[in-house]
């Protein structure tokens, strides 16, 4: 049994700083998405220095879903960790497709009214983009992969609330839609490890304790 196998794998997970998206009330998929806000680098900014300050993640990875946002937050605490940002596609957010990507939220409201993020998972969320239940399996195979990539290491990934909201509902085995609500904040920290296949441990859910003393966040229609 190699010393890896006695090793717990540790997943800690990042939401992105807030988007130029989100302030600007826009539906920012992979084709129009345009970076971090002013207070999204701040945010960024406060995170990498309190992971210096700390030392409290040994990360063995750095990964990045392929958003301009996400990226710019994986850039930002890079030095923190002291390693180079690897981007996984597959940790993108909800795809909504070309026909929605870059719609504004009333736009998309008024064309397809309000998405009922509470309904079947099979359902069109999107038209033309991906649905929840497609999102999630996509998700959960990049979570997998990661893991029997990196068995025994600990693992940032910098990605969104919706794939932050999918890990979770897979993890704990729950609906994909449903039961409960995660608001997650930007740049905090959630935190599951994997003792023996099969047997997660969520040890921390929306710790942004490094936030104190900035603006409040920017309503969104949803996480992303």
């Amino acid at each position: 049994m190699s010393e890896a196998e006695h090793r717990p794998t540790r997943i800690v997970l990042v939401r992105h700083g807030e988007s130029v998206v989100t302030v600007n009330r826009v539906v920012g998929g992979p084709r129009t998405c345009s970076g971090l806000s002013e207070l999204g680098v701040r945010q960024a900014d406060q995170l990498r220095a309190r992971l210096e300050r700390t030392g409290e993640i040994d990360a063995t990875a750095l990964v990045s879903s392929a958003y301009p946002r996400a990226r710019q937050t994986a850039e930002a605490i890079a030095p923190a960790v002291g390693l180079d940002v690897t981007v996984i596609d597959e940790f993108g957010e909800h795809d909504p497709g070309p026909e929605c990507d870059g719609l504004t939220f009333q736009e998309f409201i008024d064309r397809y009214g309000m998405p009922d993020w509470e309904g079947d998972p099979y359902a069109t969320t999107f038209p033309g983009g991906e649905t929840i239940a497609a999102f999630h399996h996509r998700v959960g195979v990049a979570l997998t992969d990661l893991v029997e990539r990196h068995e025994g290491g600990t693992v940032v990934v910098v990605c969104h609330g919706g794939v932050v909201d999918a890990v979770i509902r897979r993890t704990l085995r729950t609906p994909m839609t449903g039961d409960f609500d995660l608001h997650t904040k930007n740049t905090s920290l959630t935190e599951l490890v994997l003792g023996r296949p099969g047997r997660w441990r969520l040890v921390r859910y929306n710790d942004a304790a490094h936030l104190e003393g900035l603006p409040d966040e920017t309503p969104r229609m949803s996480d992303g």
